[in-house]
């Protein structure tokens, strides 16, 4: 079995795995699907690694995308001159963005608005400053989580960028993560679709301008529908470790699972009782209980429940039977993302070894800014 280690005794539990070799396949995967590295722009909320960075630019990807500032600096320690702050800036964020472009002026940063407001906050620090921040537009087509509508007064927020002294626009952030049907051609029907409604602003950007504006769109599940479109940046996050729920709903994504939980059994406090240490305080507690994570090697088990540090299982006498307190079980998230986050570290695996340590550096939400 691959995800087997020779030596577990090596690894504390709960703790997270990453599996190095199938980590560098997924980012070549990320690649032979585009077609070109250059149109990557990764989102690195998933890993948060200056590692996996690295990885990716030895393999020739130069843009990254992230949401917070701590995840910005990570990436720009780590080699990034091209970083995108998916994510619009408010309060003292604003004043952050302002300071890691003053640590790091060699490397480009842009952070995302849907209104005048923002765009007006960063005009006027940029003013105070003598600085220009760059920009791009988040649309909104159907998500509903944050971006412009998709009607006419989109293409007023346009005008209104471009008329402001210290705000320069970029491009355009288009992202459709609630469109995730399993099947590839009722995904795609329905990508299009979504799509179709910013065509519009497209249009008038290179009116204005004469030049095509710089389109980022989508995200793992809409990863390969985009990738259709030869004009278009392409930002897929989860595809780099890929999880339970992106695995089985998006198989046709040649992607290989890259990130576990090693856990043990702490307890068999009655028959039919397996207790494991895996809480919510190591694995990604949002989903369903039944959907949370799938143990590789237990072969029947109901998770019965879960608290900060324990989780119940429910298995059948002869599972019962056959496990032994300190049993290593191997535990698929559902949702890697925010499984990695509740990680200061990662052990590397290869060859079914530990290798290394990686450290988990964007987890915390200020590094040094």
């Amino acid at each position: 079995m691959w995800f087997k280690l020779n030596n577990p005794d090596e690894v504390i539990s709960p703790s997270l795995l990453f599996y190095k070799d199938r980590i560098e396949n997924n980012i070549r995967g990320m690649i032979s699907i585009a077609g070109d590295a250059d149109r990557l722009i990764p989102h690195v909320k998933t890993h948060k690694s200056g590692e996996i960075v690295k990885m990716q630019l030895e393999q020739g990807i130069s843009k990254f995308k992230c949401a917070t500032i701590a995840e910005a600096e990570m990436l720009a320690d780590a080699g990034a001159k091209w970083i995108l702050l998916a994510y619009q800036m408010v309060g003292p964020n604003i004043t952050r963005l302002s300071a890691l472009r003053e640590k790091f002026q060699d490397v480009s940063f842009a952070s995302l608005v849907d209104n005048e407001k923002s765009t007006d906050d960063l005009n006027k620090l940029g003013i105070a400053s003598d600085v220009i921040f760059n920009v791009y537009i988040d649309v909104n087509n159907g998500m509903n989580r944050s971006g412009h509508v998709t009607d006419v007064t989109l293409l007023s927020l346009y005008r209104y960028i471009s008329g402001l002294s210290n705000v320069s626009f970029g491009g355009v952030h288009v992202y459709d993560g609630h469109l995730r049907h399993p099947e590839f051609s009722d995904r795609k029907l329905a990508v299009d679709e979504a799509f179709e409604t910013v065509l519009p602003l497209f249009d008038l950007i290179k009116n204005h301008t004469g030049n095509a504006p710089m389109i980022i769109a989508g995200g793992s599940p809409s990863f390969t529908v985009h990738a259709m479109r030869p004009d278009v940046y392409l930002s897929p996050g989860t595809n780099v470790l890929w999880d339970w729920g992106y695995g089985d709903r998006f198989d046709s994504q040649p992607f290989e699972h890259a990130a576990l939980v090693l856990t043990r059994v702490v307890s068999k406090p009655t028959a039919g009782i397996v207790t494991i240490d895996l809480g919510h305080k190591a694995i990604a507690p949002e989903s369903p209980i039944e959907n949370r994570f799938k143990l590789l090697n237990l072969p029947s088990y109901t998770l019965m429940g879960q608290s900060e540090e324990h989780g119940v299982l429910q298995v059948t006498q002869d599972v019962w039977d056959a496990t032994e307190i300190g049993d290593v079980l191997y535990a698929l998230p559902y949702h890697v993302c925010p499984t990695v986050a509740l990680h200061d570290f990662a052990s590397v695996i290869e060859d079914g070894a530990v290798t290394d340590e990686w450290k988990i550096v964007a987890r915390n939400r200020r590094l040094t800014i």
